[in-house]
């Protein structure tokens, strides 16, 4: 067995390639345990071989398919009852390129049940436990698109926004109780998630693209940093926390009595002015 201390278990989704393989390797190299869920059982046993091999860490596989409801409460259940687990890293996620009226609606209602709906419902199997012991970390894989939709298929945009806001809120509520939270917001990633959204990762310009090794690594130094929201490819942090301090410092101003005055109404013209009722 190893010899170096053990940071607690660690459970990634979407864990048999990609991202999710990565923070396998750079967890068990940091001495987590880990249990590894994704849908592909083979890829998860041979991961889960070549890690105990390489770092001596304990690895166990779940194979389950998030978007099937009995395998995602089995999960919930592993991550309610397994009090070893110290790490959430909610990396399974699908997305899509092609713009709305492209889209087949049936596939964007499994991609948001996959990236929003199981994505939360972990979150809500595994906080109460890092609540009650002070601490723990959750890790939620975002995108560029959460701030830039536009970019591509506006549902995926919007699921991924869900993330960010989601573990924004989980920052607010949660870090005084002791759990961390990170969100990612990885850009374009050299991995099989482009083939599956439809867009090659070969049709991008290279410039754009991130090796994934690079992007995990950059994440975990985030994480190490104390960033709630990493995205590895901005160079410049002061930005994104510009971006933010404008955000919050809205915040006191988005709800009142009466809309602004920039929109010319309120009471006044509704009881003199063109909206008033007719009378018979």
């Amino acid at each position: 067995m190893s010899t170096q201390t053990s940071q607690g278990t660690a459970l990634i989704t979407g864990a048999s390639s990609g991202i999710g393989a990565i923070y396998a390797d750079r967890l068990a190299r940091r001495g987590h345990d880990l249990i590894l869920v994704a849908r592909n059982q083979s890829r998860l046993e041979e991961l889960a071989a070549r890690l105990r091999d390489e770092t001596d860490r304990s690895v166990e596989i779940v194979p389950a398919d998030l978007n099937d409801e009995a395998d995602l409460r089995r999960v919930e259940t592993v991550l309610r009852t397994n009090s070893a687990i110290s790490m959430l890293v909610n990396n399974a996620g699908i997305g899509g390129a092609a713009p709305l009226l492209a889209s087949d609606v049936d596939a964007m209602d499994r991609m948001i049940r996959l990236n929003v709906l199981a994505l939360t419902r972990l979150t809500y199997a595994a906080a109460p436990a890092f609540v009650e012991r002070g601490s723990g970390t959750i890790i939620n894989i975002a995108s560029i698109v959460a701030i830039s939709p536009e970019t591509l298929n506006g549902a995926y945009g919007g699921s991924k926004a869900f993330v960010l806001a989601f573990s924004q809120s989980l920052q607010h509520e949660l870090a005084e109780k002791g759990v961390r939270i990170q969100a990612v917001l990885p850009g374009a990633t050299a991995t099989e998630f482009w083939d599956v959204a439809g867009l090659p990762v070969s049709n991008l310009p290279a410039e754009i693209v991130m090796a994934a090794p690079d992007l995990v690594d950059a994440a975990l130094a985030g994480l190490d940093q104390g960033e709630t929201v990493t995205i590895p490819a901005l160079e410049d942090k002061s930005e994104w926390d510009a971006y933010d301090v404008a955000r919050r410092a809205m915040a006191d101003k988005l709800s009142r009595t009466k809309p602004a005055g920039r929109y010319n109404v309120g009471s006044e013209t509704t009881r003199h002015g063109s909206l008033e009722p007719a009378h018979s």
